[in-house]
């Protein structure tokens, strides 16, 4: 065994070494987020300098993350401030634990981070950043200028600049008074979101502009997304696919021009983010996502392909909600009803549990993203099958 595990030990330091040379090694990465940005809204919404990147970079229409549920109790709340989007962005893997690395931990404190927003929400995933700032009393526009005098200071390798102002305005749009034309309706006349996503791109133009006038924008790539998408009706609601959704393009160093790509995932971003700057990913575990090099310019497009697994997970967590909710009106009238609700919860309907939103802990139990699929399935077949007697 010795003399067959030393060479595969050399053979993946080759190929891992290969992988890594080939990243784009960009001075630094960007990652400008407009909260609760709606797929959507680069068409629907004066964006000029969000769609000028459509042009200039890589573009995805639809990048998925998981639902964006945020639990107040439990052992999620425990550790987490904020919605699963954001742990699982920061550390690349849906296998959420309180000691997973992030990306601003795998590069800190060798290099300067900075994390800039206006909301403590995000508290729990800015560990590791050399400069946090997280002040609720700043605007959108304050935000922007605290990160352009940073990148002046002190010239960080990795930034995530956050607006938040454009999520929390969405959110007003669903509790409105129905007399506003804009009622469950965030593209409606007047509406305050698309007043706030539109302010939001010339902030990003301003922070474009910055980075070309100060020679910052040959060596940088810049991300432009969100850490949720925005529901029609305005908020993120859990079972809304507009909600699992936000755009995303990628421009600058080394980014190929005007390509689109069909698919990405959040669990990729700090893979990618990784890569970008030449570093080994952070997290290998079984519900890790991988750099997607096919933003880069030297990657050819006609071979990508991915698993899709954040949007089969999201279609499994919907569907299953909607089956148990039909099992409890079924068991008013019929108590063997009750009865599969109680395999259900105590793990007897099948050898292992489905894995939902309240299990999110729990998921890294099933040891891969692809088997914990395939064990959600089974289950969904047992109540579809329950429900169909």
């Amino acid at each position: 065994m010795k003399t067959l595990f030393v060479p595969l030990i050399i053979l993946f330091m080759i190929v891992n070494s290969s992988f890594y040379s080939q990243a784009q090694d960009a001075d630094r990465v960007i990652l400008f987020m407009i909260d609760g940005l709606n797929w959507e809204a680069p068409y629907k919404a004066d964006m000029p300098n969000f769609n000028s990147l459509i042009k200039e970079g890589t573009y995805i229409q639809k990048s998925y993350m998981i639902l964006p549920y945020h639990p107040t109790i439990g052992d999620y709340s425990t550790h987490n401030s904020c919605s699963f989007p954001n742990p699982i962005l920061h550390s690349g893997t849906i296998f959420i634990k309180p000691d997973n690395k992030m990306i601003q931990e795998q590069l800190s404190p060798e290099h300067q981070t900075a994390f800039i927003v206006n909301t403590t929400a995000y508290r729990s995933v800015a560990r590791g950043f050399t400069t946090c700032i997280m002040d609720p009393g700043l605007t959108d526009n304050q935000v922007v200028e605290q990160s352009v005098k940073l990148l002046q200071d002190q010239d960080p390798v990795f930034m995530r600049i956050h607006l938040q102002t454009p999520g929390e305005l969405g959110r007003s749009v669903s509790v409105c008074e129905q007399d506003k034309p804009y009622y469950r309706n965030i593209f409606g006349e007047g509406s305050p979101y698309v007043e706030s996503i539109e302010n939001a791109d010339q902030l990003l133009g301003k922070l474009i502009s910055f980075l070309k006038e100060s020679g910052k924008w040959d060596h940088t790539v810049l991300i432009v997304t969100s850490d949720h998408g925005q529901s029609k009706i305005g908020w993120h609601a859990m079972f809304d696919e507009d909600a699992w959704v936000t755009p995303m393009v990628f421009a600058g160093k080394g980014i190929a021009k005007g390509r689109l790509l069909p698919y990405f995932e959040h669990t990729d971003l700090a893979p990618t983010v990784a890569w970008l700057l030449g570093h080994p990913v952070n997290n290998n575990n079984g519900g890790a996502g991988n750099p997607v090099n096919e933003i880069s310019e030297k990657t050819d497009l006609k071979d990508f392909s991915h698993p899709m697994y954040i949007k089969k997970i999201n279609e499994q967590i919907k569907t299953f909600n909607f089956y148990k909710s039909a099992l409890i009106l079924k068991s008013e009238e019929n108590s063997y009803y009750s009865l599969v609700l109680s395999a259900l919860e105590n793990e007897n309907l099948t050898p292992e549990p489905f894995y939902h939103q309240d299990r999110i802990t729990d998921w890294y139990k099933a040891g891969s993203t692809s088997h914990m699929i395939e064990a959600n399935e089974k289950i969904l077949h047992q109540m579809k099958k329950e429900l169909d007697k």
